[in-house]
C-alpha cells in the first residue's frame, strides 16, 4: 500500500481512536521508510498519546525541533550507543537523511557504536545486542553446546535401553 493511503488509514485509526492500529501502521511505515522523517514525527505524536516520553524522544531524535525532556527519556531507555543505534532503526547510509541535522545525529551515534564495539559499524550491519553487550558468542556457543550434549546422551540412552531390551 503506498505511503499516502496508509498515513490516511492512520488518520482514520486515529479519528475513530483506534490508537493501537495507527501505532502499528506507523512502526511498518519507518520500517518500510526509514528515511522519512515524516513518519517517524508522526510515529512520535502516537507515542505522546500513549504517554510514553522515551519512545517519543526516540521517534524524533533525528528532529532539530525535538523535545529535550523526550530526548534525555530516550536516551536513559537506550544509554549505549549500540542500543541507540538499533532503536533509531535506521537503514543505509546517513547520506540519506533528508536533514543536515539528521545527518549529524546519524553520524554520531554511528561513530560513538564504533568506538563502543571498537571497530567500525554501519548502519546496514547494526551490532545485535548479545554483540554489543559481549555475551553473544560465549553465551550462544555454551547453550548451542549443552544442547547438543543433551540431545546426544539422550539419543544415546533411548538406543542403549532399545538394546537391552532386544536381548533380554
Amino acid at each position: 500500500m503506498p505511503l499516502r493511503d496508509t498515513l490516511a488509514r492512520v488518520d482514520a485509526d486515529l479519528a475513530a481512536g483506534r490508537v493501537p492500529v495507527a501505532r502499528q501502521r506507523l512502526r511498518g511505515l519507518v520500517s518500510s521508510f526509514p528515511d522519512d522523517l515524516v513518519v517517524r514525527r508522526r510515529l512520535a505524536e502516537v507515542y505522546r498519546l500513549y504517554g510514553d516520553p522515551a519512545e517519543a524522544g526516540r521517534w524524533m531524535y533525528l528532529e532539530e525541533d525535538r523535545e529535550a525532556a523526550e530526548t534525555s527519556a530516550f536516551e536513559a531507555r537506550y544509554p549505549t550507543a549500540p542500543q541507540r543505534m538499533r532503536a533509531l532503526a535506521w537503514q543505509g547510509p546517513e547520506s540519506l537523511a533528508p536533514t543536515a541535522f539528521a545527518r549529524e545525529q546519524l553520524a554520531a551515534v554511528r561513530v560513538a557504536c564504533s568506538d563502543a564495539m571498537g571497530r567500525p559499524v554501519d548502519w546496514d550491519a547494526v551490532p545485535s545486542a548479545a554483540e554489543a553487550d559481549g555475551t553473544g558468542s560465549t553465551v550462544t556457543g555454551f547453550l548451542a553446546g549443552a544442547g547438543c550434549l543433551v540431545a546426544v546422551l539422550a539419543f544415546l540412552a533411548i538406543w542403549v535401553n532399545g538394546l537391552v531390551a532386544l536381548f533380554d
